[in-house]
């Protein structure tokens, strides 16, 4: 089993967190807008202005900041204003050029690892979805932080190949999902769904929490179905903080 850390995971919203190791703080995928600043998700069952609910009274203090993919929920308009252009900022390669073009000076592309402030960053597929509409989706990452602790942060990813070649691949300390189950009017979700938090959980000793729910009209699962789902994995609220 894994071993207490001082490492921490605070959920801010959806799938923003500030995640600590190391006397380092990393902000991840920040969506920092106010509740209806961006339109639904278009052909979703649930026709709501995103955010759905205001960002916690949390101190975003924070030292890099990671994104494991552009899509709005992840990294919305108010994050370009508000974040500081020389924000060292981690991304997937196939996205790099675009934050350079919105005038961050400091984009620093994972290809495989790269290391900061005494913390190893190590880029981790996924799949966003099943099938064609998968691809459709774009390319997606996830990312596993290792200073003492080991923390793996899956992104916006079903239960797949990728994802469990990552849990046999690291010893885990935590894992953080983005469940939430995100559903167009066809196919299949786009995050985790309950079996698929309950595959991770079976294949794994290390901490799970599950995130990005609740906030986004086209995430459909609630923290209490999932809490009432998957037994052993936690479903933090949003301004929660979690140590390891």
């Amino acid at each position: 089993m894994p071993t207490t850390t001082d490492a921490s995971i605070r959920l801010v919203r959806h799938a923003t967190l500030l995640l600590a190791a190391a006397d380092t703080t990393f902000l991840v995928d920040p969506m920092l807008g106010a509740p209806g600043d961006m339109p639904p998700i278009e052909n979703t069952p649930n026709q709501r202005d995103n955010p759905l609910v205001p960002l916690p009274d949390v101190d975003l203090t924070y030292d890099a900041v990671v994104v494991t993919h552009r899509h709005p929920d992840h990294f919305d308009e108010a994050a370009k204003a508000e974040l500081a252009d020389d924000v060292p900022l981690f991304c997937q390669p196939e996205e790099a050029d675009a934050f350079v073009e919105e005038e961050f000076t400091d984009v620093r592309p994972v290809d495989d690892e790269t290391a900061f402030e005494g913390v190893t960053i190590r880029r981790t597929p996924g799949r966003h979805g099943h099938g064609e509409l998968a691809e459709r989706m774009g390319p997606v990452s996830g990312f596993v932080f290792e200073a003492g602790a080991s923390v793996y942060l899956a992104g916006d990813t079903v239960w797949c190949d990728d994802v469990e070649r990552t849990l046999d691949s690291y010893d885990l300390d935590a894992v953080v999902l983005n469940a939430g189950a995100a559903q167009f009017l066809e196919g299949d979700p786009i995050t985790m769904a309950e079996d698929d938090v309950a595959a991770v959980r079976s294949s794994t000793d290390a901490t799970v929490l599950a995130v990005h729910m609740e906030a986004i009209n086209h995430c459909l699962l609630t923290r209490e179905e999932l809490r009432s789902a998957v037994d052993d994995v936690l479903v933090p609220d949003d301004g929660e903080d979690v140590r390891l």
